[in-house]
């Protein structure tokens, strides 16, 4: 078995930490791996060439980063591509998910927001995954039951769609106990990719341990959305304080927020 983490960003893109410091902070944590997701936007042909040469620079037998791109599409959808290296000027979600698959790579809807979920369900090119729970959008407490519903009904189209799991990583000051765990035996990015795709991995967060296929017990779904409900009334609360602030030309510590980001 091998720990790592997805949904990770770095200083190529919008990211606070470097590759050398996201490698010794997740060995700290035990983990082997992290797949990676900087912005597609970030980047031209060489630059992307230089960030996969990095990420091959960091990576050893005893660490790998995948290297992989987040792709911001169309209404503000994000895809990520887990693996994916190739830029695309698309901003179509289902002809940048057909990209990413093209490169052998994994095709997930990142974070998909409530006001998509009836669109996405129109898709004739469905994902190979749906991030089930994003702890930077979803918060640390709680993911949000409906999510986990839309995915079982693409899996009723497309049975090999996965529930993935993601940090959603960007800040030093940032919430990051959230892991997930690779049936596989080694950190070679071949074995890191093939047990993404088979399904062969859960999620790691204290005592819980969430499965590949997304299919919790009614009585966790329940939970999950009331604990999600409190954590995003009082972020909500949060959010609006601050535009006032902002209107009174009044600016929130630095300090502060950071501080809120390691409790949200």
């Amino acid at each position: 078995m091998r720990k790592g983490a997805l949904h990770i960003h770095s200083r190529n893109s919008d990211g606070e930490f470097t590759l050398k410091e996201l490698r010794n902070m997740f060995l700290g944590e035990n983990c082997s791996f992290l797949c990676m997701t900087d912005h597609a936007e970030y980047f031209d042909e060489d630059s992307v060439q230089r960030y996969v040469a990095e990420c091959e620079a960091f990576s050893d037998a005893q660490f790998r980063f995948v290297p992989g791109l987040e792709y911001r599409c169309e209404r503000d959808m994000h895809i990520l591509g887990y693996y994916a290296t190739r830029l695309t000027q698309s901003t179509d979600p289902q002809e940048v998910i057909r990209h990413i698959d093209a490169q052998q790579a994994i095709s997930v809807i990142a974070h998909p927001k409530d006001e998509f979920v009836e669109w996405i369900e129109t898709f004739s090119t469905l994902p190979q995954g749906i991030e089930t729970w994003n702890t930077k959008y979803d918060g640390r407490y709680a993911p949000r039951p409906g999510t986990f519903a839309l995915l079982q009904r693409l899996k009723q189209r497309a049975p090999e769609t996965h529930a993935f799991y993601g940090l959603d990583l960007h800040w030093k000051r940032q919430f990051r106990n959230f892991f997930v765990e690779l049936d596989c035996g080694s950190v070679e990015t071949a074995a890191i990719m093939a047990a993404l795709r088979r399904g062969n991995y859960c999620a790691l967060k204290d005592e819980l341990r969430l499965p590949s296929s997304g299919v919790l017990p009614a009585q966790l779904l329940d939970q999950f959305g009331r604990v999600h409900a409190r954590s995003h009334g009082m972020r909500r609360l949060l959010k609006n304080g601050k535009k006032i602030l902002d209107r009174a030309g009044i600016r929130v510590p630095e300090s502060l927020k950071s501080r809120l980001r390691r409790i949200f």
